[in-house]
């Protein structure tokens, strides 16, 4: 059962530091029931959550179902300051209203993987606001201006002469220093939290916590294009709270290759179970989109219930069966810009672009049930379906 628990501990992780100081703690939970803590900040900079939050949401209740009691730790001091991490400019500071509207969706959007009974929910507020300016100062002693200057968004900026505010060198400090108030056990987060993760290790240290935290870093969740990282500002992503069909309809979106990293991160399914639906898969015992198709519903009843996912798939159906159009077809990625006519030969709907050209003019082609007649038409970047007469398809993904 340790090794089983080990296994998905370390499930989809990009990097670990001290792995032999969570095997002790899960050891010891099995040995005689001793609990142990995993802290996880969020900061919150927005209300919803997308599919790429949930990563380091799925790895904490796997934590929890091995032993480990959740510190969800609400930034609420520091999200005055603004996480610099990967940031080009200073962050936009947010107001206390701001922050407790975003709390308070965060932390219900969160309890639909969480155990609400196995978590702490604290807010750095509570000890930070309390270090006055001497605690400030004893902090800040920690950490040199060139150690800070080796971190690669401040060395970027720094050569940039973009500005850069002292209160952000603070950050990390504080984000560390939440793990010396705690006394975490572990502490998880992305890859590109990296640098302030290793800070509670080395103020742990400092302030004779008598303990270093293990470090586990996920990385970060490839959004529908399967290049980018999911993000709003790029409308790749699968927000929490979209209605069932869009969640449904979204997660079928997903490439046949990114579905499989889609079930390492995100699925609630055991390793060995992913394995075995793999070589059915393989082996063509099971259908790949039937695989997409199980994991749309398990995904879209994670966020509301098994009846809505399954009227989702209902209603995702009878709207392809409406239109004729199959629901399985052939799916092509393609670059930005191809010409219409080279798509419709790379996508196998056409023998050569002569021909496509002239089932154009004859209106034979479709692009999303829309007949088209432009024949130099350009794609850009997108999701279609290509189709030429009745009953040929395609998928294609520009990118």
């Amino acid at each position: 059962m340790i090794q089983e628990a080990l296994e998905e501990i370390v499930r989809g992780t990009a990097e670990i530091i001290d792995i032999e100081r969570i095997e002790k703690l899960v050891t010891k939970y099995y040995e005689d029931g001793t609990t142990y803590t995993v802290k996880a900040g969020f900061d919150p900079t927005a209300p919803d959550l997308h599919l790429g939050h949930t990563v380091l949401l799925q790895k904490l209740a796997t934590f929890q179902k091995f032993g480990g009691r959740v510190q969800f730790l609400i930034g609420d001091f520091t999200a005055m300051i603004g996480d610099p991490t990967g940031k080009s400019a200073t962050r936009k500071v947010l107001t206390k209203e701001d922050i407790v509207k975003n709390i308070t969706s965060y932390t219900q959007q969160a309890f639909k993987i969480l155990d609400e009974s196995k978590t702490d929910i604290v807010y750095n507020n509570e000890w930070l606001e309390k270090l006055g300016a001497a605690g400030m100062l004893q902090l800040a002693s920690n950490l040199t201006v060139a150690r800070m200057l080796e971190r690669d968004d401040f060395s970027k900026r720094y050569a940039s002469n973009t500005p850069i505010a002292v209160s952000e060198f603070m950050y990390p400090l504080l984000q560390g220093y939440d793990s010396v108030h705690l006394k975490s056990d572990i502490e998880i987060g992305g890859t590109d939290q990296k640098f302030n993760l290793l800070m509670g290790r080395q103020l742990q240290k400092a302030y004779e916590v008598k303990k270093q935290q293990a470090v586990l870093m996920m990385p970060i969740l490839e959004g529908l294009d399967g290049v980018q990282k999911m993000s709003k500002s790029l409308g790749n992503y699968i927000g929490v709270t979209e209605a069932p069909k869009d969640i449904y309809g979204k997660v079928l979106s997903i490439s046949d290759a990114l579905m499989w990293r889609y079930y390492e991160l995100l699925s609630g399914k055991s390793l060995s179970e992913i394995a075995q639906l793999k070589e059915d898969v393989a082996s063509r015992t099971v259908h790949p989109k039937t695989a997409k198709e199980n994991l749309a519903l398990e995904i879209t009843t994670r966020f509301y219930n098994e009846e809505l996912a399954t009227l989702a798939k209902e209603e995702f159906n009878s709207v392809f069966k409406a239109k004729n159009i199959p629901t399985q077809m052939a799916e092509f990625e393609m670059s930005e810009g191809i010409w219409i006519c080279q798509a419709l030969v790379d996508a196998g709907l056409e023998p050569s672009t002569s021909q496509a050209r002239r089932d154009i003019k004859q209106n034979a082609v479709r692009i999303d049930q829309e007949k088209i007649s432009d024949e130099k038409l350009n794609l850009s970047l997108g999701e279609y379906i290509l189709q030429v007469g009745k009953k040929r398809f395609a998928k294609v993904k520009v990118k």
